[in-house]
């Protein structure tokens, strides 16, 4: 049974840093596509970023580039997202999730049950 667990979120003030990491088991981590996505309340889920299975590909969405960082450690079967300058919109559910099409960020297969992040002004 595969299993993704994500952990690291919590309330911070804008301008301010968190890590996100998620682990996951029943798969060969360093066989799959991995993504973070995050839903606010009333909207949509949308793909944050999302990594090759090597780690030398990665997809940003426009309201994080340059701020958010994917990153991944096969040997340690981790992924994060290091997430700075963090702004009020960024609050939602952050969700990690494996076995998609990275370049796309979309079509993942097994999903965690998400980690809130809040950022207050």
């Amino acid at each position: 049974q595969v299993q993704v667990v994500e952990s690291g979120g919590g309330s911070v003030q804008a301008g301010e840093s968190l890590r996100l990491s998620c682990t996951t088991s029943g798969l060969r981590f360093d066989r799959y596509a991995m993504g973070w996505f995050r839903q606010a309340p009333g909207k949509e889920r949308e793909g944050v970023s999302c990594i090759n299975w090597s780690g030398r590909f990665k997809y940003y969405a426009d309201s994080v580039k340059g701020r958010f960082t994917i990153s991944r450690d096969n040997a340690r079967d981790t992924l994060y997202l290091q997430m700075n300058s963090l702004k009020p919109e960024d609050t939602a559910m952050y969700y990690c999730a494996a076995g998609g099409s990275w370049d796309a960020c979309a079509d993942f297969t097994h999903w965690g049950q998400g980690t809130q992040v809040t950022v207050s002004s």
